[in-house]
């Protein structure tokens, strides 16, 4: 009898540390269905990324960007300068400037980054035909599949320019022309998202108030972020590799350099925008870019809007010689001819050479138009 119970008693237990045929076949079934169904997930996510990257294609300009640029490329004396700020001022201009400019012969041995020489290399006439055919989106009449997102996402991304600007002229960053266009392009990987994904940003970010706080939802919700997407697609479009590196590290935990002012420019422009930020993060990142807490309290003060008298860029090449600059400069001081004389060692009749040769060749007529045109240009 005793024994019998115990038999009874190790059938059962012997079964659950030794699993028949038909349990091992039951657990390789569940692991074939897991890992299927995790590549039908990842072949899913594939699909419906390729098919944002798409419509994308078709992503609209500001059609008050597109008219200007029309406008001044019409005109019979245009600024290259005035162009290339009508262009920067959006993104899908941007971009389709860059990817033709970078299909041109003289882009396969060197990509081009920045707007004022895709410009050169696509000539005004084709900066015209492209102005002509892009799509246009305007605040008060919304187009099918994007409602309000492209104004949305250019009113930051401007901020955005324009803070990383500042910050480059208080930090002495040299590529400011290419900054100017991953800047603006930085946040391109969220219009992926909002085309693959319907519940994007909203319920993905849920609660999220600070940039970092939305990224670490976004990789946790989707096992992507938005400035990773964002880095694929420039590579897709044959951007620069460097631009799409700035892009898509903008975010990274060991960010630097020019994704560093990208990364605090972003900052800046929530913080301008009443949006949660981390001071605390703000000023490490500053010094990343070795921009200290008195500087970053600087630029912060001025923003958003720009301080008057601020840095031109000089795209136009500028016809004065150095003698006549020189002497145009010192007009613009309000100096007299005899003190510009004294200043430069001239005498009065010669000052008066140069400044005849200024104006005839900057089309002037007077000393002040002449002082207005060389500082528009960049060259005072």
């Amino acid at each position: 009898m005793g024994q019998s119970q115990q038999g009874r008693r190790d059938t059962p237990h012997t079964s659950l540390m030794t699993p028949s045929k038909p349990a091992l076949k039951s657990v390789a079934e569940t692991g074939r269905t897991a890992a299927t169904a995790a590549t039908r997930e990842n072949e899913g996510h594939g699909r419906r990324l390729t098919a944002a990257f798409e419509a994308l294609e078709l992503f609209p300009a500001l059609a008050e960007s597109r008219n200007r640029v029309l406008r001044l490329v019409r005109e019979e004396h245009t600024s290259a300068g005035d162009v290339v700020a009508a262009i920067e001022s959006d993104v899908s201009l941007v971009i389709a400037v860059l990817r033709i400019a970078n299909r041109t012969a003289a882009a396969k041995k060197t990509k081009i980054a920045q707007v004022p020489k895709a410009v050169e290399a696509i000539t005004p006439a084709g900066v015209e035909a492209l102005a002509a055919r892009v799509n246009t989106f305007d605040f008060f009449e919304r187009i099918p599949g994007w409602d309000a997102a492209p104004e949305r996402f250019r009113l930051h991304a401007v901020a955005t320019q324009r803070a990383a600007d500042r910050l480059a002229r208080e930090a002495g960053f040299e590529e400011r022309d290419e900054l100017l266009v991953s800047a603006l392009l930085h946040d391109i990987g969220k219009l992926v998202l909002m085309h693959a994904y319907p519940g994007y940003p909203g319920q993905v970010h849920g609660e999220a108030q600070t940039p970092e706080e939305r990224i670490h939802r976004e990789r946790r919700e989707l096992g992507v972020d938005h400035a990773l997407v964002g880095g694929v697609l420039a590579r897709r479009w044959g951007l620069p590799p460097r631009l799409a590196t700035a892009i898509e590290r903008h975010h990274s935990d060991e960010v630097e350099g020019e994704s560093a002012l990208i990364r605090l420019a972003d900052m800046l422009a929530h913080y301008t925008a009443g949006q949660p930020v981390e001071p605390a993060r703000m000023l490490k990142v500053a010094r990343t870019v070795d921009l200290t807490a008195d500087q970053l309290r600087s630029v912060m003060f001025e923003l958003p809007y720009p301080q008057e008298g601020s840095q031109r860029r000089q795209i136009d090449p500028c016809p004065l010689s150095s003698r006549e600059i020189d002497v145009l400069r010192r007009l613009a001081e309000g100096k007299v001819y005899k003190q510009i004389a004294l200043e430069l060692s001239l005498s009065t009749s010669t000052v008066r050479t140069h400044l005849h040769n200024t104006y005839c060749k900057l089309g002037a007529v007077d000393r002040a138009q002449a002082v207005l045109l060389a500082t528009q240009r960049g060259w005072l």
